[in-house]
Formats: structure tokens, C-alpha cells, sequence
């Protein structure tokens, strides 16, 4: 799947620091495959002004990146609980509606 700037800082900052062994391992496979490379940090010139990163948001820059199966369902739960809590921002819109959370909610309740 492709993910955006946005996506990838959002999808790195859902993705749990604790947890299982295992779960861990896989966590940390995916924390670099949708990490940026050198490349990507000169072309879209990162800054950071306190809590705000900046990039040059000129620069359509989408990634493909596979996420196994354990890493999607932490995200989709990580999505689910910032919904329930009523903590999604604007940000996480397109990640929300690209893993189809509703659809692995109603996949849970059916």
C-alpha cells in the first residue's frame, strides 16, 4: 500500500512501544520500512520548529510499503481506540479511511 508523508509520521507515532516479544520484532521491521531514507530527507528538506515537523509540501512524495498482517491489525486497533476516545485529528483521516477501520470493525462484530 502507499502511504504519504503524513501517513508514515502518523502510522510510526500509532505503532505501540510496548508489547509482546514477537509483536515487538515485527513492530520494529515496520518502523523501518516506513522510516524515511537519506534520499527522502534532503528531497522533502525536514525542519522542526518545537512539536511542529515541516517538509516541502510541494513534493508529492508516497512510499510503497508492505505491512504484515499483525502490524496492520495494531494500527487499525491503535485507530480504533483514538476514535472511540474521540482523539482522531484531521491527520488521520486518510490513514483511517485507507485501512478501512470501519470495515475491520465490522469484521469484529459480524
Amino acid at each position: 500500500m502507499k502511504y504519504s508523508v503524513i501517513e508514515r509520521l502518523i502510522l510510526l507515532n500509532l505503532l505501540p512501544r510496548e508489547g509482546s516479544f514477537t509483536n515487538l520484532k515485527l513492530i520494529r521491521v515496520a518502523r523501518e520500512k516506513l522510516s524515511f531514507t537519506e534520499e527522502e530527507n534532503k528531497l522533502l528538506n525536514f525542519t522542526q520548529t518545537g512539536d511542529q515537523l515541516k517538509w516541502a509540501d510541494n513534493i508529492v512524495a508516497e512510499k510503497e510499503v508492505e505491512l504484515g498482517e499483525t502490524v496492520m491489525k495494531l494500527a487499525v486497533a491503535a485507530l480504533q481506540n483514538l476514535n472511540k476516545k474521540e482523539k482522531l485529528t484531521e491527520g488521520h483521516i486518510s490513514l483511517y479511511e485507507k485501512l478501512s477501520v470501519e470495515e475491520s470493525v465490522n469484521e469484529v462484530i459480524h
